[in-house]
């Protein structure tokens, strides 16, 4: 059954970060390198207080030149080794959070990349992306900045309020009454902000996406006149996404403002007690100096704490969802010991009482008992209606799916004992929507086979008559051809596709509609160039247009998940209703078809 991903938002649990301690394992001492250098710094941070009292005390009151000089020279060394620990913690930190955040990219891709088609049909592409680069992101911030200010500002915290009360016994008491007064508004008002940060994220997200839509499908928004009615649609997105944002704006400044009057009145309350101390003499200058430099930094802490809170809680949530991928699993059961199919492969096809309906959509099935043989290096055509299983069967022998029921065997051992990609080693699949990526015309073809050098991939270019217009390409052969091939014609990118199976030089190719987006001239270039790569390998052909497939050695009809005719063109023509009913629907009567045939023989 399909893994359907929940929805974003997932758990806030700090605890769902704990399997990222397993990408830090190997990185364990630039963490304990981190570590260091962050105590260090928390340790001399806390100094200064007491050195601030001394100097004050000691240095100032006192009248002592000498003890001034020698205050100032330890003051500078601490803050030498304030800057030296800084930069350590600074660098190891950010290089782990850097590493790290790749390292489960790549673990992440390098998992998906290996499920099941059927995985993608239940799940957007854009929300995999999403995970993969956002939150990635996201713990990249956490791992290499917040985790960081954390623990030092709980080190802080925690130091700072010890200093505080051996400082002063008496001035601690008062910070600990007035802490609540401070801590209760942060509480309150920072889940509304956490609520709507993830309000915010959400909106975001739905502006990407329709971004994204409507730049994928451009031509066809402004084929349709669309442009209008998705610049209203884009423009509610985005100020629903500004609302949003504005709301959380207004709340975190009422937060600041609120934090910023309690703290300084506090401290107000503070300045007063503790200046009656020192005119009383209870208390020395130095003493209340540093009792107020600690007092900034436990308020500072907290502050920073409550901030690092939401950090760490939106980390748990893209951590879980990032460990919702790695624990996917695929469909496609692996053997601990696959066969291997025998050299050379000779590409003979077996398919007995095969019976298949996709996860999403289990009823009707779209194979219903199909059996059929294919001799090695035979060139079989199927035909029929859409929906009749034709693309089913390529995704079956693909070994994108597994069957529910029955067998497909290559060179008689099923297919389902192979290791897929030792399979797919030996086939090559041209469909009726190339699929060409960004990067140049011999990246492309070289797609076929990684480790061709550049003649062969001219060869290939060649045998698929496609060096003919790359030659007249800006850079030729290194030309990019941007996003999805999108600089290319429909019949150029064919050509480029089937270069890349020329290429491969497979046992059993595979052909969805190979010249359905050519013109007349190309088309006939191009069934010259896959009738010669047919040539003693097995050949499958999807065809809608009959006239494409008239010379096939067999053709398979199928309806309704069904193989319902099987035999030449012309005794389907004559004993297939079906096939009959098909061509007269492409060619108005028999004769026409007939015409066609003699046409294509003639050119043969």
């Amino acid at each position: 059954m399909t893994d359907i991903l929940p929805e974003r938002g997932g758990s806030r649990d700090v605890r769902n970060l704990a399997p990222v301690l397993r990408f830090l394992a190997p990185y364990r001492a630039a963490v304990i390198g981190a570590t260091i250098a962050l105590v260090v710094t928390a340790g001399v941070t806390l100094s200064i207080g007491q050195g601030l009292r001394l100097l004050i005390d000691q240095g100032f009151i006192n009248g002592s030149p000498e003890l001034l000089r020698n205050s100032i020279f330890v003051f500078a060394g601490m803050i030498l080794l304030l800057a030296a620990g800084t930069f350590a913690r600074f660098y190891l930190v950010s290089w782990v959070g850097e590493r790290v955040s790749a390292d489960i990219r790549r673990a992440v891709f390098d998992h998906v990349i290996r499920l099941h088609p059927g995985f993608f049909e239940a799940n957007f592409a854009s929300e995999i992306q999403s995970r993969i680069t956002t939150d990635t992101t996201l713990l990249q911030t956490v791992i290499g900045s917040s985790v960081s200010i954390a623990l030092r500002n709980l080190l802080m915290f925690v130091g700072g309020v010890i200093l505080l009360f051996v400082t002063n016994p008496r001035l601690s008491l008062f910070v600990v009454l007035a802490a609540p007064v401070v801590v209760i508004p942060i509480i309150v008002f920072g889940r509304r902000v956490r609520a709507l940060s993830r309000a915010s994220q959400d909106s975001i997200a739905h502006v990407g996406s329709f971004l994204s839509e409507s730049l994928r499908q451009v031509k066809t928004v402004q084929a349709y006149n669309h442009e209008d009615v998705d610049r209203t649609r884009f423009a509610a997105h985005v100020e629903v996404a500004f609302d949003i944002a504005r709301r959380r704006i207004m709340q975190r400044a009422v937060l600041i403002t609120l934090v910023m009057i309690l703290v300084l009145a506090a401290i107000a309350a503070m300045l007063w007690t503790g200046g009656q101390d020192v005119l009383s003499g209870r208390t020395t200058p130095g003493e209340l100096a540093a009792f107020i430099f600690y007092a900034f930094i436990v308020a500072g802490s907290v502050g920073a704490i409550s901030e690092v809170v939401t950090d760490l809680q939106r980390a748990a949530g893209a951590t879980e969802r990032l460990m919702e991928l790695l624990a996917a699993e695929s469909a496609l059961p692996r053997r601990a010991s696959p066969r291997s199919l025998p050299e050379p492969v000779r590409g003979a096809i077996t398919v007995r009482d095969l019976v298949f309906a996709y996860p999403t959509r289990p009823e009707p099935p779209a194979l219903a008992g199909v059996n059929f043989s294919i001799r090695p290096g035979e060139n079989v055509a199927l035909v029929g209606p859409s929906g009749a299983g034709k693309s089913t069967l390529f995704d079956l022998l693909l070994r994108f799916y597994d069957p529910g029921s029955g067998a497909i065997e290559v060179d008689g051992i099923d297919i389902r004992e192979l290791d897929p990609e030792a399979l797919r080693r030996h086939v090559a699949l041209v469909s009726q929507d190339p699929a060409l990526f960004t990067g140049s015309v011999a990246d492309n073809i070289r797609y076929g086979r990684p480790d061709a050098d550049d003649a062969a991939i001219r060869d290939a270019a060649a045998a698929a008559f496609a060096d003919g217009f790359v030659a007249h390409l800006p850079e030729g052969y290194e030309t990019d051809l941007g996003e999805a091939g999108l600089r290319l014609s429909g019949g150029q990118r064919q050509r480029i596709a089937i270069a890349r199976a020329v290429l491969k030089d497979p046992a059993i190719l595979l052909l969805d509609e190979a010249t359905s987006a050519l013109d007349a001239e190309s088309e006939y270039a191009v069934q010259q160039a896959l009738a010669r790569l047919a040539e003693n390998r097995t050949t499958l052909v999807i065809a809608h247009r009959l006239a494409t497939v008239i010379r096939a050695d067999r053709i398979l009809v199928l309806d309704e998940g069904r193989v319902v005719g099987e035999g030449t063109h012309a005794s389907l023509l004559a004993d297939n209703p079906l096939y009959a009913r098909l061509a007269e629907l492409q060619f108005g009567e028999h004769s026409g078809l007939d015409t066609a045939a003699r046409l294509s023989a003639s050119r043969a």
